[in-house]
């Protein structure tokens, strides 16, 4: 019985884990490497397993990091079911049907700078080369010496990945490998049992992270032996609005769970509040402009609910709201529909016949004149647009205006990867270069972390507490985190009392 860690290994994305029995070969996640170019070249190192022989995939939610290569693997030969929640389905066929349009159009962008600068091209195309090689060499690595650990041969990676199977400047996958992949999703509710291999039955349980998302459970049979496996997923934070708090599990033999904000705490959601409202009210005094860069899925939603509830209780203006992510309004409408997810506030708020998803007046950019129309609107006025770490999306569009503007304020309301622009930003940096060109900034700079999606250091640790109550564990392994978080976090989880281990990208561990 073994577990290799395929992506989420010190570092955030890329969340993919392949347990693999003498009966079964199951996936939990087959997320997608965001972030810096020497993340997303990942994306196209060959799979180390076959996709055919692949009995089931497990998703524990609907964000990019960890749905974004399914249809690449199904378009490599996966015919398995894929398991998740109906909420997970849902937002999953949006991210991944938007992923694929989004890679054909910059494809076809590429294509025209090439052939317009054919020079500049072929740099980046060696970059790039440069950038699979690296990937290639530290994935063959971290398998070795993972192999020399064990002391065992049959866990050694190829000393050689094969060539990429696509090439850099072609996409992953194209809208039609997305809905053949969509058609293989199957539903599951929280809290049942199901066997999605041989040997293999899941459970699913609400992570609070977004809707739908999910703790993975696994108990798995292979001979004489059974071993239970948990999968935090992304762990969301206790009295998050909207969904429910992430659920407390006590039973397994390994947990695998995420680290993103290891050796950090959040501010209480009352002090994230009030910050934001200070934000707001700074804006409006200084007719301004506040450009909140964040994720369509999650993040999105409950920033608009919390500035519906401060104009409700008159602690804001009402400043115009510019909504510009057309996926994100589709998420709203989504997150509509599953009111079953929801939390006791949340429920208690319907009932009155009161939406929190919706601020008065937002307009909804859903073209791309209406997001450009932004930029000559009446000030003072709020923009929240994609993406959240300013790696893409038309939140570059609104940055690139604002960001030699001292009567701007871009505010981050969630984690900048290692290597980001929003990283920089956050760290202090005076310069910044969008789209190739270096601007000056100017505009106001901050950061509120108490809006976060995900649980912070003293969160994991309190979930983690939980197993004490069960059966003894016998190992946990940190993932979904940069190295500096990891080696906050994994000193205090060995303090629970608990083997802790660090894997390395595509390293195996045998479950004994």
């Amino acid at each position: 019985m073994e577990l290799q860690f395929l992506g989420a290994a010190t570092t955030v994305t890329g969340s993919q884990f392949l347990l693999t029995t003498s009966r079964a070969k199951v996936l939990i996640d087959c997320g997608m490497f965001q972030g810096n170019p020497h993340e997303t070249i990942r994306n196209r190192v060959p799979f180390p397993y076959d996709p055919a022989e692949i009995d089931a995939l497990v998703l524990t939610h609907a964000h990019l990091d960890h749905c974004g290569l399914i249809p690449l693997v199904v378009a490599r030969g996966m015919r398995s079911p894929i398991f998740a929640t109906g909420g997970t389905i849902e937002l999953a066929t949006l991210v991944l049907l938007d992923s694929a349009k989004l890679q054909v159009e910059a494809a076809k962008r590429d294509a025209r700078f090439e052939r317009r600068h054919p020079d500049r091209a072929a740099r980046v195309d060696r970059a790039a080369e440069r950038d699979l090689q690296l990937a290639s060499d530290e994935a063959a690595a971290s398998s070795s010496e993972a192999a020399e650990e064990e002391r065992d041969p049959e866990v050694v990676l190829r000393s050689q990945l094969p060539e990429i199977e696509t090439s850099i400047d072609e996409p992953l996958y194209t809208e039609a490998d997305a809905q053949a992949a969509l058609r293989q999703f199957r539903s599951v509710g929280y809290g049942r049992e199901i066997q999605v291999a041989p040997g293999v039955r899941a459970t699913l349980y609400d992570a609070g992270h977004i809707l739908g998302s999910a703790i993975v459970r696994l108990r798995v049979s292979d001979g004489d032996t059974e071993r239970v496996v948990v999968f935090s997923g992304d762990l969301g934070r206790p009295g998050t609005p909207i969904i429910r708090d992430p659920t407390p599990v006590s039973d397994a033999d390994y947990v695998v769970v995420e680290s993103t904000y290891g050796g950090r705490e959040h501010e209480p959601q009352a002090e994230a509040t009030r910050l934001l409202a200070e934000v707001v009210r700074l804006v409006a005094d200084s007719r301004g402009v506040l450009l909140v860069p964040s994720f369509a899925i999650g993040r999105t939603q409950e920033v608009v609910w919390q500035l519906d509830r401060l104009l409700d209780e008159k602690r804001i203006p009402r400043l115009p709201l510019y909504l510009d992510s057309p996926m994100a309004s589709k998420a709203t409408d989504i997150y509509r529909r599953h009111p079953e997810y929801f939390d006791e506030e949340m429920r208690a708020l319907l009932a009155k016949r009161d939406d929190p998803l919706d601020y008065p007046g937002a307009v909804v950019a859903n073209d791309i004149e209406k997001s450009r129309a932004i930029a000559s609107a009446p000030r003072p006025h709020m923009i929240i647009a994609s993406n959240g770490m300013l790696t893409g999306g038309r939140v570059l569009n609104h940055f690139r205006n604002l960001v030699d503007d001292p009567q701007a304020v871009l505010l981050f309301v969630g984690y900048q990867g290692q290597g980001t622009t929003g990283a920089h930003l956050q760290s202090g940096a005076r310069q910044v270069r969008i789209d190739g060109v270096l601007h000056d900034v100017r505009c106001q700079v901050r950061s509120i972390s108490g809006f976060s999606a995900h649980a912070d250091e003293s969160e994991l640790l309190g979930w983690l507490r939980n197993f004490a109550k069960g059966r003894r564990l016998r190992r946990v392994f940190a993932v979904h985190g940069d190295p500096d978080a990891q080696a906050a976090i994994a000193p205090k989880i060995r303090a629970l009392g608990y083997d802790t281990h660090i894997p390395k990208w595509h390293e195996r561990v045998t479950l004994d």
